[in-house]
């Protein structure tokens, strides 16, 4: 079937990038490329066409030609392209050029061009792997890094080993192409196609302002001085351009509309706000160009503005230096979105838009110290991000993990292994991280993989209506004010905007996803309750109280968040997980006494109430209900703790860190040996009755295992405690039986670890007493090692200097490797001299004692001569001398 051409000249007039089209053909030839271009060049409204084009050119006139896909990372810019390029054919969105965003699609048969969020094409790809009737593959502003976007490099790497016909191009304004290019070519290098940069000249201007930020997140005086500066420079720049407009660049969508609301005090301008919370209607206003007559605009947005979307008539720019960016705390499980410095590219790339189009300004709201400490490029989403979805993304693509796939970045192994662990739990992938039925319906849901679990337990539980509108308010990460998610879903539900009208059109598709799947049993199921023992069978909505619904549902996802209130204001909560998170100031929710938490974030200061987290949207909930949803995380056990040399034991109820009820037990030996235990691990073996024997024997096994290795066993603390059942496990038991700490023989016990038949060489080796010329036994004290990094010490042995008369060779120990270091003494027992040479001491250093000594301990001998003298413990005297 054949089309008509795309007019590349009508689309291409006047943008940088139609100079480069010629070399984009010609690499297209090898069905892969990487376009390196900077903004304003017109990389993505020229490429897709070119590509199809180049496709209609190669198609057989009897086949139908495959649609071009490109992978956009913002809904707002797909949709702002897509009209862009559907304008420039002259057709209506969705005849030949047409979007696919979340909810949302304009596509029809004829359509030729499709423009996508990279989750939509993730699910697409994961849904029919040889994407059929798509026939090119194009990959925008991949230099964003985004986890999805990270994953479809590698997944269409290999794909085109198994689709020849495939085209993937990967495009950007900083992409690394050198490193794109290995990635996506197969047996050489894909090929590159650059162009030259379309900016204008750059004026920059600092104007730094009050402390940007504080524990509460971006300070209100800060914002302010945004706002002014923006409505100064702006009033100064119409007086250089008469109609230009300005960005404004802040972090977030709270952000944006405190400084929108300042600067609708503060200009005459038209001001609109741009983030990914407002409507489609509202976005695609911000995006347009203004019409002649229009008054001048200020439009305040976040980094969505960044890269990809032109916003016609921006000569000015006013940057904050700020950006959100996902950050994971491994420690405490939170993952969310965080303020943070911007880094230089992005300031780079905000500070381009105000030279697109002609001679332009940016204001950077900090000063050029901060510049300098702003990092090169912003971190790979896969560095910080949670990566449940991903990690179930590539179970499914049949790459667990993404091993054996060309990733841009491999996953970091922790938090792998937490998302794995997370999957598991959730019933999405077994103990070998293979994909079960339910994961494979998670994984097509347009949701989390966690807030899709909850969505098909809790229309078990409570409704498919009331699941689908709580997941629908939560799933996007919308503010929700005072954190409460009930008071938010009443809200949407008798609201009449926009807000309401999207958020409605999602519960639809979310309820009829939920029923679709209801024939996934183990989905469909609440969680076994760990306290009942079994599956809570044929729940219905009845079980759960009206006013607890939302937190039913919000805890089926996050049963690790469910929270129990530690004081009577309200201010600090605990959670299942070990967390101890704050509550938002004036929340309503502070009054009860249970919440199931939908979003946490790091905090300091009083937001948190000194935790260092805060609760950003949760919902109620009641004891029982958090028993029903908790599932292996309520719990009913004897637990024991080792105090003063005993073991107490409690009954504890609890869900997970949240103790319900605890009553004290007689111990047995199930509860005391892991107090035990847990007791040595965490307050060191020094909990055991170490005397002259034990540590001994533990010295001279540490230097045997240093100066021989295996079979001789490490004595460190690290290495005993890992074998600790090994060695102890004897008198562990008789612990746990009652008997006192104070009586283990630790002696004995150490002895199981000796070595057969190397054993029997012990005293040979490392000997507990060294026979001296005297013809008494001096005790050989070695060094005591608790650790490997401790520094080698030698093993000492302490003597009067007058048993030691005559003696020239140094004794040495294991087999000759080992040299004694003499502490030599005075009749009073104080160290003379320290010598591992004794034929050194008695030719040189002697003379020098013997002097200051003898008027001092005139009953003792000290020869002149002691080569020849006779060795003795005793005083002249008393040897006859």
């Amino acid at each position: 079937m054949s089309a008509a051409p795309f007019d590349l000249e009508r689309i291409g007039h006047g943008l940088p990038f139609a100079e480069s089209v010629s070399d984009l053909e010609s690499a297209l030839q090898q069905r892969v490329a990487v376009v390196q271009a900077p903004p304003g060049t017109g990389k993505t409204t020229l490429v897709p066409p070119v590509i199809a084009n180049a496709l209609a050119d190669d198609a057989p006139a009897s086949q139908p030609i495959g649609r071009v896909v490109v992978v956009q990372p913002r809904r707002v810019a797909a949709r702002a392209v897509a009209r862009r390029l559907a304008a420039l054919t002259r057709t209506q969105p969705g005849d030949v050029v047409g979007w696919s965003v979340r909810g949302e699609s304009t596509t029809k048969p004829s359509t030729r061009i499709e423009f996508v969020t990279p989750g939509i094409m993730l699910r697409r790809l994961l849904r029919d792997p040889d994407l059929p009737g798509t026939a090119a593959v194009v990959l925008d502003e991949v230099h964003e890094r985004g986890v999805e976007s990270d994953l479809l490099v590698g997944m269409l790497a290999e794909l085109r080993e198994l689709r020849d016909d495939l085209t993937v191009v990967a495009m950007s304004a900083t992409v690394d192409a050198a490193r794109f290019a290995e990635l996506l070519g197969a047996d050489e290098p894909a090929p590159v196609v650059d162009c030259p940069s379309a900016l204008y000249p750059l004026n920059v201007e600092w104007a730094p302002g009050p402390q940007r930020l504080d524990d509460r997140g971006v300070t209100p005086a800060f914002l302010s001085h945004v706002a002014r500066k923006a409505a100064e420079a702006h009033s100064k720049a119409l007086k250089v351009h008469d109609g230009s407009d300005a960005l404004v660049f802040v972090p977030g969508a709270r952000e944006v509309s405190r400084v929108a609301s300042e600067l609708h005090r503060l200009s005459d301008a038209e001001i609109l706000e741009l983030h990914g919370q407002l409507s489609p209607r509202e976005q695609d206003r911000a995006v347009a160009g203004r019409q002649p007559g229009d008054p001048p605009r200020i439009v305040v947005t976040t980094s969505l503005a960044e890269s990809s979307l032109t916003v016609n008539g921006v000569r000015l720019v006013v940057d904050s230096g700020l950006a959100r960016q996902p950050r994971r705390d491994a420690g405490r499980g939170i993952s969310g979105l965080v303020t943070v410095s911007a880094s230089k590219a992005s300031a780079e790339q905000r500070a381009g838009r105000a030279a697109r189009q002609g001679p332009g300004t940016v204001v950077r709201c900090y000063d050029d110290a901060t510049w300098g400490a702003m990092p090169a490029h912003t971190v790979p989403e896969v560095r910080t991000a949670d990566l449940t979805f991903a990690c179930l993304a590539l179970a499914v693509w049949g790459a667990p993990g993404g091993d054996g796939l060309r990733l841009p970045d491999p996953l970091p192994p922790r938090a792998r292994a937490d998302a794995e662990a997370e999957l598991i739990r959730l019933g999405a992938i077994d103990e070998h991280g293979r994909t079960t039925d339910l994961g494979r319906v998670l994984v097509d849901m347009p949701v989390e993989p966690r807030w899709g679990r909850a969505l098909l337990d809790g229309s078990a539980l409570v409704g498919r209506r009331a699941a689908a509108e709580v997941i629908a308010a939560i799933a996007d990460g919308a503010r929700i004010p005072g954190a409460d998610i009930p008071a938010f879903v009443r809200r949407l539900r008798s609201g009449g905007g926009a807000e309401s009208a999207r958020w409605k059109r999602e519960v639809s598709r979310l309820e009829r996803i939920s029923g679709d799947h209801s024939s996934v049993a183990e989905a469909g199921a609440v969680r076994a309750s760990a306290v009942s023992s079994a599956p809570v069978e044929g729940s219905s909505h009845g079980e759960v109280a009206r006013d607890v619904r939302e937190g039913a549902v919000v805890g089926l996802g996050k049963p690790e968040w469910i929270a129990k209130r530690m004081d009577k204001a309200g201010e600090q909560w605990l959670l299942a997980s070990g967390t101890r998170a704050g509550l938002e100031p004036g929340s309503p929710l502070r009054q009860h006494e249970w919440l199931a938490v939908a979003e946490l974030s790091r905090a300091a200061g009083k937001v948190a109430a000194g935790t260092g987290a805060v609760i950003r949207a949760a919902a109620p909930l009641d004891e029982p209900t958090a028993l029903l949803i908790a599932g292996l995380l309520a719990t009913e056990e004897t637990r024991g703790t080792f105090e003063n040399g005993k073991v107490r034991a409690r009954r504890v109820r609890a869900i997970g860190a949240i103790e319900l009820s605890s009553t004290p037990v007689a111990a047995d030996p199930t509860t005391a040996l892991p107090a035990v235990r847990s007791a040595l691990h965490s307050q060191g073996l020094e909990l055991l009755p170490w005397d002259d024997a034990p540590r001994s024997l533990r010295a001279r096994l540490a230097l045997l295992h240093r100066q021989l290795g295996d079979p001789w066993p490490a004595m460190d603390d690290s290495a005993l405690l890992d074998r600790l059942d090994e060695w102890l496990s004897v008198e562990l038991q008789e612990i746990a039986r009652g008997a006192s700490l104070r009586s283990i023989k630790v002696a004995d016990a150490l002895r199981r670890l000796l070595p057969w038949p190397e054993a029997s060489r012990l005293e040979e080796l490392v000997p507990q007493r060294l026979a001296v010329p005297s013809g008494n036994t001096a005790r050989i004290d070695y060094p005591k090692v608790y650790s490997l990094d401790e520094p080698e010490q030698p093993p000492v042995v302490a003597v009067k200097l007058q048993e030691c008369f005559g003696w020239a060779d140094t004794p040495r120990l294991v087999d000759g490797r080992v040299p004694v270091q003499f502490h030599l003494l005075s009749p009073a027992r104080r160290p003379l001299a320290i010598t591992d040479d004794l034929k050194s001491f008695w030719s040189g250093p002697y003379q020098q004692v013997r002097s200051e000594m003898r008027g001092r301990y005139p009953k003792h001998p000290w020869p002149e001569d002691p080569w020849n003298a006779v060795a003795t413990a005793r005083t002249k005297k008393r040897s006859g001398g």
